[in-house]
């Protein structure tokens, strides 16, 4: 990836270059244009050094447009539909950035349910929030704040009616898709993924089949028994996680992982196929062909034809020997083939390539990490793990909390829970939560407008592992812009938090009137 355009290679020579091509006598319109093929970094570097620029900047809002969508590292949705100014435009993307830095969380709605119709498996996405319980085998979704163009839905899953089997072992839905993927297991060696549509019981009708099909573990004549399942999708691609454990006749049954993945809309069959006996943390995906496996290290894969083993790309070596308990890079805010028409209304999009990753551990500790660096492979050997200090020291962020963390990711916006103090009944939980809003794009400070504090220095943790025979210091140094919340919230009392580029929510455990525990999920627009 090319950091600079040959032409602000050295910038001290700019306004001499300028002058000596004649570059201002040109039309304006040939001035925008030649501009606008520049990096923005490098607009923005002109209009420092030259005068000149500078007004021939400050006077055109496509350019400035340019750079604040590229700063705010967003895509240009092309769009006849969209009959908003360029100038209008960039009002509203610079007073939508301002807003997040106000950050104030009252509420304009909740939802109200029952407890017992939640689980750990809940999500915010496309505007819909939706919920599978594992253990009653009960779904369910509904719109949260939805958009004119958008399609909702209303539906709930009583217990046995999402699959054949008495349980299912895993569901995923997809609102911008109408879809709603069933994971079962049949005498648990073949597995079966249902592909239905969420507006009905049918069949998807983008789907190659009613049903993608997992048989057996290749290379193992031996029993196993299935310990988990996951299933992740994002655009045309699903991948199932299957954890096992496969019984020896002669030795101790052996632990091991297999991640399929399958182009859903095309085939119902896959050779696209990883396994491995190393501990599997999680995996996600990274756009549309590329899937992220985090083990000991960080490896990207090309998953662009599924007809065979997915393609190591890089190995990125890990800061220390974790366990991890997730990875977060949702993807519901990027734009996909099949739903351009719902979003016909959507000016700007999150880039794929320039998003953050955030990776938890069971250490407490939240790791957030450009995804740039997973895009810019050239010259790159792929067996061989990049070193952490060549990759991650200047590519991350690490956050250490005394006890769990709620988080969430979008786009290049961090939301963190901060503890506050510790409950005096329940010593294992923290008193109260604040909110912290983190803002990692390149014009965050600029459109803070004097809001929130400027982080650029470096910062050190101490690691220790092992009873205290492994310790290192990590140090990071992505630079963000951090605004505190001025609400404390009971941290017994709430369980979840996501983040959009709308809004905000926040799943809470209440007391209802007659003293039964209801869920409320609260949302706040900004």
């Amino acid at each position: 990836m090319t950091s600079a355009s040959p032409i602000v290679e050295n910038p001290s020579h700019i306004a001499h270059l300028v002058k000596k091509a004649g570059f201002l006598s040109l039309p304006e319109e040939l001035r925008f244009y030649i501009l606008s093929f520049l990096l923005y970094r490098d607009l923005l570097r002109c209009t420092s050094v030259c005068k000149s620029l500078r007004r021939t900047y400050m006077s055109s809002s496509g350019l400035q447009y340019i750079v604040e969508l590229s700063g705010q590292q967003l895509l240009l949705v092309p769009n006849t539909d969209n009959h908003t100014t360029i100038s209008e435009r960039l009002r509203l993307l610079r007073d939508r950035a301002h807003a997040w830095f106000k950050f104030d969380l009252h509420c304009f709605k909740t939802i109200s349910f029952p407890a017992e119709m939640c689980d750990e498996r809940n999500a915010v996405i496309d505007g819909h929030f939706s919920l599978w319980d594992k253990n009653t085998d009960l779904a369910w979704i509904i719109p949260i704040v939805p958009k004119r163009s958008q399609q909702t839905f209303v539906r709930e899953w009583s217990p046995g009616t999402l699959c054949p089997m008495r349980y299912s072992d895993d569901v995923f839905m997809d609102p911008a898709q109408n879809l709603i993927a069933v994971a079962y297991f049949v005498h648990d060696e073949t597995a079966y993924i249902d592909l239905r549509a969420l507006d009905g019981d049918d069949v998807h009708p983008q789907a190659a089949g009613p049903k993608l099909i997992l048989s057996g573990l290749p290379g193992y004549e031996t029993r196993f028994a299935t310990t988990r399942t996951e299933l992740k999708g994002f655009g045309r691609h699903i991948t199932l996680r299957r954890s096992l454990v496969i019984s020896h006749v002669e030795t101790w049954a052996s632990e091991m992982w297999q991640l399929q993945i399958w182009d859903w809309q095309h085939s119902t069959t896959s050779n696209s196929v990883l396994s491995d006996t190393t501990l599997l943390g999680d995996f996600c995906f990274l756009g549309n062909n590329r899937l992220l496996v985090v083990t000991n290290d960080l490896k990207i894969y090309s998953i662009e034809d599924i007809s065979q083993t997915p393609q190591l790309l890089a190995s990125f070596q890990s800061p220390e020997r974790w366990l991890v308990k997730k990875c977060l890079l949702p993807m519901d805010d990027i734009e996909q083939p099949q739903t351009q028409m719902q979003n016909q209304k959507s000016m700007y999009i999150s880039d794929p390539k320039h998003r953050l990753l955030c990776i938890t551990t069971d250490a407490n500790r939240v790791y957030i990490i450009s995804t740039k660096v997973f895009f810019d492979l050239d010259g790159m050997t792929p067996a061989m793990p990049i070193p952490w200090n060549d990759w991650g020291s200047s590519n991350a962020r690490i956050f250490q909390h005394p006890c769990e963390c709620k988080i969430h990711v979008s786009g290049n916006r961090v939301l963190q829970a901060f503890p506050v103090g510790t409950h005096m009944r329940f010593p294992e939980f923290p008193k109260e939560y604040i909110l912290h809003m983190m803002d990692f794009s390149p014009l965050a400070v600029m459109n803070r407008r004097g809001l929130g504090r400027v982080v650029k220095e470096p910062s050190t943790i101490d690691i220790t592992e092992y009873y205290g025979l492994y310790r290192q210091r990590l140090t990071t140094s992505l630079p963000y812009v951090e605004v505190v919340s001025n609400r404390n919230m009971e941290a017994i009392d709430l369980e979840d938090i996501w983040l959009d580029k709308d809004s905000i929510y926040m799943l809470n455990n209440v007391n209802s009137v007659n003293d039964e525990n209801i869920r409320r999920l609260e949302v706040i627009d900004v």
